[in-house]
Formats: structure tokens, sequence, C-alpha cells
């Protein structure tokens, strides 16, 4: 049989391993074994601490294929494994991969999904070094474990932040809320037309001109490397900080509860970006409230000492958004006419 006619099942779960990690690079001296063994094989001085951070996502659950390609889910599945080394000040080195598979998935599907999982760990200097197969009667499953290090004494947890220090954000909030909100839209659009059709063929091309930015923001995220590589460069060591995955309300309270400290954050500080706005208006939506809860920008939110100030001022793509406060003063939004509500976690709760 030709190399192109082979599917899944004649390879078999060593025979896809292989087909897919055969050629993969080692960017890593501390990679002493990857994929091909029980286990991989990782080595670190002295001086580093190991980061380890694990993400299972769910088709149905994190994700939707009539909207989402292959390719761009394994970029997004490895990218948020590697915010999170980011977020806690480290720098990611390895990941492994697991599938659940069902019967649908061909070997050109996984095909797409390892490309899009060689970019995102290609641009971050990522070994893929292992992981598992096996099959799945609900549809797909990714589960990525990804290690890092950091120096010694250097870890960046959410407990450390105190009264004084500034709220910051890297980036832009709200995008990718939008971008799935385009999304979900037209595939209701989609499945309205084909019920009308009555099994009849139909040519629906949705048009996504102005908002490709949303679109990017939601498919493909960032993980913000340079922002960890600015605070090195600068000589700034975070007290606390969290990549934005859920919200940044929720990541705000998580910080302050871990620290045991209030907050207040300014509604005209909030980065936005245009398209954001303007999708919000379309929808009739609150772009503060889509900023706040949205989730999924992958963004940094991280606070430093008040003498840092003038560092961060200098620094690209951040703005500071606030302060954090005593406990016993709350955790507020401050909005631009002055009033203050209090901050609720609404983001994106995987469990309701």
């Amino acid at each position: 049989m030709a190399e192109q006619e082979k599917d899944i099942k004649d390879l078999g779960e060593f025979g896809l391993i292989h087909h897919l990690t055969d050629q993969l690079p080692i960017h890593n001296p501390s990679t002493i074994k990857g994929v091909g063994d029980d286990c991989a094989v990782l080595k670190f001085d002295a001086d580093k601490e190991v980061l380890v951070t694990t993400d299972l996502l769910l088709e149905g659950i994190h994700f939707d294929l009539t909207y989402v390609p292959l390719r761009h889910l394994g970029y997004k599945s490895a990218m948020v494994n590697i915010s999170d080394v980011y977020a806690m000040g480290g720098t990611p080195r390895q990941i492994t991969v697991s599938l659940g598979l069902s019967k649908r998935f061909t070997l050109a599907d996984m095909e797409e999904f390892y490309d899009g999982l060689r970019l995102a760990c290609d641009a971050h200097n990522v070994d893929i070094v292992g992981g598992d197969t096996t099959s799945s009667l609900t549809g797909l499953m990714i589960s990525i474990t990804c290690i890092g290090d950091v120096e010694r004494g250097k870890a960046i947890y959410r407990s450390g932040a105190k009264p004084t220090d500034l709220i910051c954000v890297s980036g832009n909030l709200g995008a990718a809320y939008l971008g799935l909100q385009l999304f979900e839209r037209e595939k209701e659009v989609f499945y309205s037309q084909q019920a009308e059709a009555k099994g009849q063929p139909i040519d629906f091309q949705p048009d996504f001109s102005g908002r490709e930015y949303l679109l990017e923001r939601q498919l493909k995220p960032e993980a913000r490397g340079d922002i960890v590589r600015q605070l090195r460069q600068l000589g700034i060591q975070p007290t606390a900080m969290m990549d934005i995955s859920d919200g940044l309300s929720s990541e705000l309270l998580h910080i302050c509860e871990d620290s045991h400290c209030g907050c207040r954050v300014y509604e005209e500080h909030i980065p936005l970006d245009y398209q954001t706005a303007a999708q919000a208006e379309e929808f009739n939506l609150n772009v503060i409230t889509c900023a706040l809860n949205g989730g999924e920008d992958y963004e940094l939110l991280f606070t430093v000492p008040l003498a840092d100030k003038e560092k961060v001022e200098t620094m690209d793509d951040v703005k500071m958004i606030g302060y954090i406060t005593d406990a016993d003063d709350g955790k507020l939004l401050i909005t631009r006419d002055g009033a203050q509500f209090d901050i609720k976690a609404q983001g994106w709760n995987h469990l309701k």
C-alpha cells in the first residue's frame, strides 16, 4: 500500500507516533532522550527549578471543529500550555502530547494537528518529547503537559502581591471572546440555512472582512514570552503573575485571594483593540464586560512594586490598569465617571 493511502489504523499506535514525530528537532541540551521510550529523559543544572503544567482539552467543551481548523487547534493546544510556564516567569522547554481519537479522524487530520503543534513549539524553542494515544467514543481529546525551568527562587506565584503594587497587563483584552461570538453566530446561520435547504447542498461563505484580528486572537493566541524577557532585561521581579485564560476579573480575584489583598482597577486603562470595540457594539455588548470576563486572551496579568513604575513605563505593549490595596478595601472596578463596582468572577468556568 502506498504511504499516502495508509490510514491511522494501518499504522497502529507506535507507527502513528513514529510517523508524526520521527523528524522532530531537538532544541535544548536538557533533552537527553525525546520520543521513543517509556519516559523522556531531561537534565537540569543545580541552579534551575523545574516547572510542569498540564491542560486537558475536550471536543465540544473547549473547542468546536465546526469552525476550528485542526492546524490551528494544534497550535493553540501547545500555546496555552507554553503560556502557563511564562506566567510563572519560566522558560518552556518540552511538551508531551496525549490524544484520544475517534474513528472519524484520518492520518491527514493528525498531520495537520501536529503541523500546528510544531509551529507553536518551534516559535518558542520547545521540544515535543512524548505522549500517548488511545481511542475515543466522544470525539477528540487532547492532553498536553509542558515542562519548563526557572532560576532557583525566581518563580512568580499568585500569592506575592502587596498593597501599593501596580497592576499591569500585556496586550489587549476581549478580542478572543468576540472572535468566538463571531464563529458561533456564523455557525447558527449555517445550520439554519442547512435546515432550510432540506438536504440539498448549500454554498455558505461567512463574511469576516474587517474582523480578522478577532478571529486570529481566538484561533491563534500567542504566549507572551516577549514580556517575560523584557521583565528580565529590566530587572523587574513581579510580585504576582498569571496568564489571562478565564478572564481578567477571574484572574484578578485569584491574585487577590492568594495574596490576601484587594485591588482598584480603572476602566479607562483597560487596553482594547478597535475591532473589539466595534464588534461589541455590533453585538450590543458592553466592551468592558467582554474584556473583564471573555477569557482566552492569554495575555499576562502581573503586579510590580511601585518603585518599578518608571521601568514598566518603558515596556512595549504593557499597560498599568490599577493597584493593589488592603483586603478590607475590597476588589473594585472604577468606571470612567468615578462609580465603583465590585469585581466578580464571571469568566469561563468549564464545570458549569
